[in-house]
């Protein structure tokens, strides 16, 4: 979950490493460190806190050289402090690491290497990387071949750059389980956690894979698998199409209010060229060549973590809607430990924005030791995900910078119902006629949303209004249970509040317990078949004197004279329709962390992508 990059060529290092931290920072913000080689030294600087600081403190020393890493950090192994930063060295202080992962297996490694007289100064798993490269280093006096003995030692994930003293030319770079890419320059190279990192250097990448290790000097690079031999590997070069201007703020005071504000234009870019208006139909190519296994499925698993796991809520009702296959949402994390029916009639869709979520590439590997159909919705290209599915298709929403995810989330539920009408009109369930009124209405969402984001300030008062409370519920049923569920987590993770999300008929089977005058509760009221129902709830919360906020469907009136507040949303298909509620919800969670002074765009304690179990 942290962000590492290595730099070598001809440049001073020191402002690329520190460019490529901060465009990684959303990765983690414990603490950050560089390692520079000068002269045949190293200099490293590491600071507790932001990069801002790592940056302040560089100025005070001396960190010229063409060859350098660096790294922010999340914390699992040891407390956030300077002495647990990255880079970790090792007893001599030749070898520096920075390391995204978790080595499994560091203590009895550790505890072999104090046997040996090695002494360790951190808390970290990672020290341990150092100084078995530095023991196999002295045996074998080849750096490349000392970082490959090492990392055939550890169990679990890492991706990892490291850097000798004594071998002042070389940087060695690998992954297994942990993304890494290669940018490749004229004459220079960078490695990095993500593509924000390389592109102020280049835009030319090979996505690394699991195994491989990537030797570079400042004029060559090999790719080999550390696990086989050393074996050359021969990797495709890529082109990222986005520019870094992609991933700056560009006017908006945080990334999230940037992020909310761009959903019109993110929900468009989700549909261009997919949507085949006069067929009534979808169009997926990642998707065409298991066609006809779509057509013979007799269950589809969808499959996620966290925000995204929420908006599968909305595919699993959707996909038994339109398409008639009986679907279940899975926690990412539990489906490899569940004995269930997935087999080769199956398929498993899995969802993630960053494509590196380990639990959910998890879910991947085991549906295909169970000889399901996998496929993906993922925002990153060339990711894990990516690469790994079978069929996958891509949000095309730009870089999501900001770790509370918005459009991104808009953009998976949306592209869940459109595969639950590619599956309906290929399976015969959907009519033409029925699949044009639906592109019809998907085609209509970028001016909802327009119109929606033009109450911010209604909700930016709301803000205001409820800033002191500490505990909220968030109501909905049907396809916004999944709307009420992350209204929630954007509440926990920026306003730092603790909030339930739950569907209407829960109410009374025990939440209703909690309800007092100040507890608010945001309840999601459109007016379509379950409107009466769902009007009865928000009657039951203010006949016990909690406070609500309804969010309904635009011309009725009659909720005014029940709940305190209410926020509108244009009418829409009912699926549609937790689109158009989250984003009321996104605005207030954005407005309610500023109320209370926090830092909206790295909440504490989280990092935009998880990488580790």
């Amino acid at each position: 979950m942290c962000g590492i990059i290595g730099y070598i060529g001809k440049r001073d290092a020191l402002p690329i490493l520190l460019e490529g931290l901060r465009c990684m920072e959303y990765r983690g913000y414990d603490s950050a460190g560089v390692a520079v080689i000068s002269k045949n030294a190293v200099t490293c600087v590491r600071a507790k806190g932001r990069v801002a600081l790592l940056k302040e403190k560089c100025l005070t020393e001396t960190l010229e050289g063409a060859v350098g890493i660096g790294h922010t950090r999340w914390a699992t192994h040891g407390e956030p402090n300077e002495r647990n930063a990255h880079p970790q060295r090792d007893c001599m202080g030749d070898v520096f690491i920075a390391h995204n992962g978790i080595i499994e297996n560091h203590q009895p490694l550790k505890d072999h290497l104090i046997k040996k007289g090695h002494k360790f100064l951190s808390e970290t798993d990672t020290e341990v990387i150092s100084h078995l490269i530095e023991e196999y280093d002295k045996k074998e006096k080849d750096f490349p071949k000392a970082v490959r003995l090492a990392l055939k030692d550890f169990h679990g994930a890492f991706g990892i750059v490291v850097l000798s003293r004594k071998h002042p030319g070389v940087l060695v770079a690998a992954r297994f389980g942990s993304p890494l890419i290669l940018g490749i320059g004229k004459e220079e190279y960078v490695v990095a956690s993500d593509a924000n990192a390389v592109l102020p250097v280049t835009n030319r990448v090979i996505y690394l894979n699991d195994g491989d290790m990537a030797t570079l000097s400042g004029s060559a690079y090999e790719i080999s698998d550390f696990r086989n031999g050393g074996g050359t590997q021969k990797r495709k070069k890529t082109t990222i199409e986005w520019t870094s201007s992609a991933a700056e703020l560009g006017g908006y005071p945080h990334f999230m209010l940037k992020e909310i504000m761009g959903q019109p234009q993110s929900l468009r870019d989700t549909m261009r060229g997919r949507l085949l208006s006069h067929e009534g139909t979808v169009k997926f190519g990642g998707l065409e060549p298991f066609e006809k296994r779509m057509r013979a499925l007799q269950h589809i698993t969808l499959a996620a973590m966290g925000t995204a796991s929420f908006t599968c809520l909305i595919g699993e009702y959707a996909i038994e809607e339109l398409a008639g296959i009986p679907a279940k949402r899975e926690i990412g994390s539990e489906f490899a430990f569940r004995s269930s029916t997935v087999n080769a009639e199956s398929a498993l869709l899995a969802v993630s924005q960053s494509g590196e979520t380990a639990d959910t590439l998890n879910a991947i590997r085991e549906a295909k030791r169970r000889g399901a159909l996998t496929l993906g919705i993922v925002n990153v290209v060339g990711s894990t995900m990516a690469r790994e599915v079978d069929g996958g298709i891509y949000n095309h929403v730009g870089p999501e910078i900001a770790v509370a995810s918005t459009k991104a989330t808009t953009s998976q539920a949306l592209l869940q119902i459109m595969l639950a009408l590619y599956l309906g009109r290929l399976r015969g369930m959907v009519s033409r006629s029925e699949g044009q009124a639906i592109v019809a209405e998907m085609q209509r969402l970028p001016k909802h949303v327009e119109k929606i984001l033009k109450s911010k300030e209604r909700i930016k008062v709301l803000a205001k209004k409820y800033k002191k409370c500490e505990d909220f519920f968030l109501l909905g049923r049907k396809y916004n249970v999944s709307a009420a569920l992350e209204g929630a987590l954007k509440l926990k993770e920026c306003a730092y509040a603790h909030a339930e999300g739950c569907s209407t008929t829960e109410l009374k089977h025990g939440p209703i317990s909690l309800i007092v005058p100040n507890l608010p509760s945001i309840v999601v009221v459109p007016r379509d078949a379950l409107y009466e129902k769902n009007k009865s709830s928000v009657e039951e919360l203010k006949a016990r004197k909690g406070p609500v906020i309804a969010i309904t469907t635009e011309g009725n009136k009659e909720l005014e004279k029940i709940a305190d507040a209410v926020l509108y949303i244009p009418k829409t298909l009912e699926m549609l329709t937790p689109i158009l509620a989250i984003i009321p919800m996104q605005l207030l969670a954005y407005y309610l962390a500023v109320e209370r002074g926090n830092d909206v765009d790295k909440p504490r304690n989280l990092a935009k992508s998880v990488t580790v179990e």
